[in-house]
């Protein structure tokens, strides 16, 4: 709930700054640039009358002159006035721009480095506060964004299809793909696309890195009701019934491995060793992967995969014991 009500909050004094740049604006246009209904923005900017400085009095809230037809801020209650930031605000900031600059897909680059180098200047050395910084690139090709993930960030943008050629660990084999695009999301320190799989006729992640082209439209992105809603369908694996599940014993010195991979139903023994469920799309994938552990995982179901690992086994040690002969 309070990360709603911030996100509300966010929302309603980003509309300050917006209107005082847009003086007159009527609330249909409005509505339409900020991708949001007229219905919503007129509530919205009713809400901004009991927002403002404490005192919340006459002079101290937000005051409005707004109709269907013109919209302008007669008071911003300080709104407008440019943000000052510490040297410790500042410098915190230049490493999140600086994170996301690495995040395939987060951002577009010129546009990060360029806020990077406003900030820098404006905080003046103190901010820097002796933090390693790469030089700030200063033409278009030194801050080309990674193709694929500027071909996803222009559907998105511009709310086109696209179609995909994507290499799926979980399945180990590559497959093209017919998407909408929902947003770009970062789970476990990595760039994703969520979109709406016509394939699959559900919401997937796609691990931007994974790509290996993306090719935008000439359609429109629709994805239905459900693939909207926020914070929805981030887990990897979900909504995939279909994936069969693997039932693991890993040993003690081997549990770092829930890092890494997603599993389910976990229970830890007496003597460290955890016994967990994990999906796996390909049968040689799941197999190669448990047999990478040797003794650290043991496989107990499906059958088919237990067979798998042990026919496999077999064939390596074979393979050993023709070359001692």
């Amino acid at each position: 709930m309070s990360s709603r009500l911030s996100s509300i909050l966010s929302r309603l004094l980003n509309l300050v700054p917006y209107f005082i740049a847009n003086p007159g604006m009527s609330a249909a246009e409005a509505a339409a640039e900020l991708g949001v209904t007229t219905t919503q923005l007129m509530s919205d900017l009713n809400q901004l009358w009991v927002c403002g400085l404490p005192g919340y009095g006459p002079g101290d809230l937000i005051d409005l002159s707004f109709s269907e037809e013109s919209i302008e801020v007669t008071f911003s209650a300080g709104i407008d006035r440019p943000l000052r930031l510490t040297s410790t605000e500042a410098t915190v900031l230049l490493i999140a721009l600086r994170s996301l600059v690495e995040m395939p897909g987060m951002v577009d680059p010129s546009a990060a480095y360029s806020a990077i180098a406003k900030i820098e200047d404006a905080a003046g050395t103190a901010a820097r506060g002796g933090v390693v910084r790469p030089p700030v690139q200063d033409s278009d090709e030194d801050a080309a964004e990674y193709p694929i993930a500027a071909a996803v960030r222009s559907a998105l943008h511009h709310r086109r299809a696209l179609q995909l050629t994507y290499y799926s660990a979980s399945r180990d084999r590559v497959t093209e793909r017919t998407v909408d695009p929902v947003r770009i999301v970062l789970v476990d320190n990595h760039s994703y696309l969520q979109a709406w799989c016509r394939q699959a006729e559900g919401v997937r992640l796609f691990r931007l890195d994974r790509i290996d082209a993306a090719t935008g439209l000439d359609e429109p992105s629709i994805p239905p009701a459900q693939a909207l809603v926020p914070e929805s369908n981030l887990e990897l694996f979900s909504g995939d019934a279909s994936l069969p599940q693997a039932r693991l014993r890993i040993a003690a010195d081997c549990v770092w491995v829930l890092d890494y991979y997603p599993m389910d139903d976990v229970e830890v023994a007496a003597d460290g060793s955890v016994e967990a469920s994990m999906s796996y799309g390909a049968l040689d994938w799941m197999a190669r992967l448990v047999l990478g552990f040797g003794a650290g995982i043991t496989v107990y179901e499906p059958p088919e995969l237990v067979g798998e690992v042990r026919r496999r086994a077999v064939e390596a040690l074979s393979a050993y014991d023709s070359v001692d002969a």
